[in-house]
């Protein structure tokens, strides 16, 4: 009895167990994470169409505290984002926190991490594509001469092929290899 709010129906609870790594509890914790960040946006009943067209603004997940510090942040939303832009509804941010959970086995971690590094989304990260990464992961403050450095000793040592760009199984086969690519692919709700 009472007035207790349904978030999901039992249908949607379902669908979402099905399609993340999470449990209903876990799915409740990403829903009031995801309220949290616009409150005057987000409906604390999503039982309609609602999961799939309140979108969240780029500008409000990008000062989520599990991605604000991350210099990928805008990057992660565009690849999570139904629109491309960046914009989360809930099912996109449901998606974006499985993905980087502890549960999410390797392989879609992997396949996800070159989604975001492939900047350009032709399959493939290129010369541009490295350039984009390392400054985003040094903050800008390499010169470019250090930053085409950096990039050239990647494809050395990373393209088997000598295409001089990286395909999926080239970029898995060298992130495969990497001890901290699992802890640093994580976000924890």
């Amino acid at each position: 009895m009472g007035n207790k709010v349904v978030t999901f129906t039992e249908e949607q609870f379902e669908d979402y167990q099905d399609c993340t790594f999470f449990t209903r509890k876990e799915i409740l914790r990403v829903h009031k994470r995801f309220r949290e960040v616009s409150p005057d946006l987000v409906p604390k009943s999503m039982t309609g169409n609602e999961p799939v067209t309140v979108r969240v603004p780029l500008e409000k997940m990008e000062k989520l505290p599990e991605l604000r510090e991350n210099p990928f942040r805008q990057r992660i939303c565009q690849v999570f984002s139904r629109d491309g832009k960046g914009n989360l509804t809930f099912e996109d941010f449901l998606d974006l926190l499985s993905v980087f959970s502890e549960q999410a086995p390797r392989d879609i971690k992997v396949f996800y991490a070159f989604k975001i590094y492939d900047f350009d989304g032709d399959h493939h990260i290129g010369a541009q594509d490295l350039e984009q990464s390392v400054r985003l992961l040094t903050r800008n403050e390499l010169t470019p001469e250090e930053v085409a450095q950096v990039c050239e000793k990647v494809i050395e040592e990373s393209d088997v092929d000598g295409d001089g760009k990286l395909s999926f199984m080239e970029f898995e086969h060298v992130i495969t290899r990497a001890p901290d690519f699992l802890s640093t692919f994580h976000i924890r709700i």
